[in-house]
């Protein structure tokens, strides 16, 4: 492992490779609601039980980690490791701003896929399947563990020095915020890119198409659509997912509100709406 990590406790080296095997079951349960939050919660399970004593404090921390989380799977043990970093802050320091572990989770795991899914899927994948390719048309058996082992390596080394990266400088450089009094700064920063990102996921996921149009003597005066767009592009799905947040709060449970949505849907449709 080098030097990286050598700061590091040995329990703590245990408790990172811990995290990093129990990594390999992120989206092994998914739903649309919080897609890798079950794998990212069952990952960070070592720490919390290493770090908190009182049941209480693990069962919040536990909730806490159960919140959405999706990003490339290279780059999740990275985020892994600064989220573990921060709860030892929160451990073992008074009045630690637990509202920050999440906002740093979600400022960074849109930005690391982009930078995941460029790297390893869109150049690496790439070619990693020429190159085997190339060898099966010239009927090497072995192409398809050569693909598999040059795709998948490079993936594992990623996420376990990612882990031992992302637990080391979150504990240097949290713990430095933190003494420094800017551990605030840090989460508002972080809330604020957090919000940029899920606002950038509401537009490119919650899709509204009406089809919905006046005429008047046998043409078209005025489509809805082209007059919303004019209004506020994408205002309908906005509205829709702000509504949906709304209910949330007032605890509305999660497969009500999908089973309302399809419900919707489909009338909406039947109705030559969208």
């Amino acid at each position: 492992m080098s030097k990286l990590g050598n700061d590091l406790t040995q329990e703590e080296k245990k408790l990172v490779r811990q995290m990093f095997w129990r990594s390999q079951t992120l989206y092994v349960s998914v739903n649309p609601a919080k897609q890798g939050a079950n794998g990212f919660c069952y990952s960070m399970m070592p720490f919390i039980n290493a770090f908190y004593k009182e049941e209480d404090q693990r069962k919040e921390a536990l909730v806490r980690h159960m919140s959405y989380f999706n990003t490339t799977v290279p780059m999740v043990s990275f985020i892994m490791g600064i989220a573990a970093s921060m709860e030892k802050e929160n451990a073992e320091k008074d009045g630690f701003d637990v509202a920050s572990i999440n906002a740093v989770k979600t400022s960074l795991m849109g930005p690391l896929a982009g930078i995941g899914d460029s790297i390893f899927w869109g150049v690496w994948r790439v070619i990693s399947a020429g190159l085997a390719v190339g060898l099966a048309t010239s009927g090497n058996v072995l192409a398809p563990i050569i693909f598999l082992a040059m795709f998948n390596i490079p993936q594992w080394l990623t996420r376990y020095y990612g882990a031992f990266l992302g637990y080391s400088l979150g504990s240097k450089y949290i713990e430095r915020l933190y003494s420094e009094g800017l551990i605030g700064i840090l989460t508002k920063a972080a809330s604020m890119v957090g919000l940029m990102m899920v606002g950038a996921m509401t537009s490119s996921m919650v899709i509204f198409q009406t089809k919905l149009s006046f005429d008047m003597q046998g043409e078209t005066v005025m489509k809805l659509q082209e007059m919303l767009d004019q209004i506020f592009v994408g205002i309908v799905p906005l509205l829709l997912t702000l509504f949906c947040y709304y209910l949330l709060k007032k605890k509305v449970g999660i497969t009500a509100l999908m089973l309302g949505i399809i419900v919707l849907g489909i009338v909406l449709s039947a109705l030559g709406i969208a």
